[in-house]
């Protein structure tokens, strides 16, 4: 019997493998074409909300997610120069009261893992390295992707999980280069032995400041300590994993209180990362080739919303390959039209986000009065309609 052409999908970060292990347990065979030597994801830590948890639930994966993610009592703001708490939202019970799922952190490489295994479990994906897709072609029956070693890839479609700088959006969409916010990102984790008592908090903590702010929580069941500053900056580079210059960072964060200040001390090394969004578009979907993740609708980090938005795009993807009875084109435009107005409002509202962490003057006294007041805080009010998430038995019936 001939074997049915596979799904192809070109990046293998969480987006792609969550999308290869959803399409798997429907059924089909699915291709990853990662272009690096191995499977693997930079970074640091990422924050989930419940909406993610949801997918999990639904994914059969909680259990595994578990075992690696921290659960943090809270999430708070404080002010970076005064040391004066705008907010602290309790977490736990409050999240699991509120949305039926919890609210936790983890570090990107174990979550990565969670759905290399997964997919490393299904007979039917099968996982490439060395895979640069370079350009693909289409017709009625099929895909072909032509690989950077010259191979040609026959499939009945091609997703583009490919990142920010994709490929297969530039012939998708064609909207020339990602749009540089101004803000640059310094990462590091710490072992828990390195991050004296005083310093230690279990909750997720942001210190907010002038075009400035630093994040830090624990990562894996709390052996590890995760700090991201941001700062708005000219610099510009492409990537991740460009090391960050310590003389600029401790020089823009000169004025923090000195528990912020001793903090970043304790980081030899950092890395860098340049903070980039597009536009949102209401079309990402070009017949049998379709866009997930940050090659759809990339996103600041402000809202912790890009590994989670792009697991919501997978499960949308294969509720709608199973709606439409084989038709992929068909389906590739229902999944777009599913999700372009739910990943659009986290795009912007991402941006708005950093405005409220960033503030300084009277937007700054206002966002604290806000705040303070109890009036903006109760639980995520303001941000239900994302955590919320989405109800995977409910699509397109």
């Amino acid at each position: 019997m001939n074997q049915p052409l596979p799904l192809l999908i070109a990046g293998g970060g969480i987006g792609g493998l969550a999308a290869a292990y959803v399409l798997a347990r429907d059924g089909h065979y699915v291709t990853v074409l990662e272009q690096s030597a191995a499977f693997g994801e930079i970074g640091a830590g990422i924050q989930l909300g419940p909406n993610i948890f949801r997918m999990f639930e639904y994914l059969g994966l909680t259990e595994a997610v578990n075992q690696v993610a921290f659960f943090p009592p809270g999430l708070g703001m404080n002010d970076v120069r005064t040391g004066e708490k705008v907010i602290r939202v309790p977490l736990g019970e409050t999240a699991l009261a509120a949305y039926g799922y919890p609210y936790g952190v983890i570090y990107r490489a174990d979550l990565h893992q969670v759905f290399l295994d997964a997919c490393k479990a299904m007979p039917n994906v099968n996982l490439r390295t060395a895979s640069k897709v370079e350009s693909f072609d289409q017709d009625a029956q099929g895909v072909r992707v032509h690989l950077a070693g010259g191979d040609v890839l026959a499939g009945s479609a091609l997703i583009g999980a490919d990142g920010l700088w994709s490929r297969i959006r530039e012939a998708v969409v064609g909207d020339g280069k990602p749009r540089i916010s101004g803000h640059i990102a310094y990462r590091a984790v710490l072992k828990r032995d390195q991050v004296p008592a005083h310093l230690w908090s279990d909750d997720v903590l942001l210190w907010g400041g002038e075009k400035t702010h630093l994040v830090h929580y624990p990562l894996r069941r709390g052996e590890l300590f995760n700090l991201v500053a941001v700062f708005h900056s000219d610099k510009y580079d492409e990537g991740w994993n460009t090391f960050g210059d310590t003389a600029e960072l401790n020089e823009r964060f000169a004025q923090a209180v000195p528990q912020v200040r001793e903090l970043l001390g304790k980081i030899e090394t950092w890395k860098m990362w340049v903070l980039c969004d597009r536009e949102p578009v209401k079309n990402w979907s070009d017949r049998r080739v379709t866009l997930l993740g940050d090659a759809a609708h990339p996103m600041l980090q402000y809202l912790a919303q890009g590994a989670g938005q792009a697991i919501e795009d997978a499960v949308v993807l294969g509720a709608a390959l199973r709606s439409t009875a084989g038709d992929v084109a068909q389906a590739l435009q229902k999944y777009q039209q599913a999700r372009y107005l739910r990943t659009g409002r986290v795009q912007l509202t991402a941006r708005f986000y950093g405005d409220i962490y960033h503030a300084s003057g009277v937007q700054r006294e206002l966002r604290n009065q806000l705040f303070q007041s109890g009036k903006e805080s109760a639980g995520f009010a303001g941000l239900k309609w994302m955590y919320d998430g989405i109800d995977p038995a409910n699509l397109f019936h």
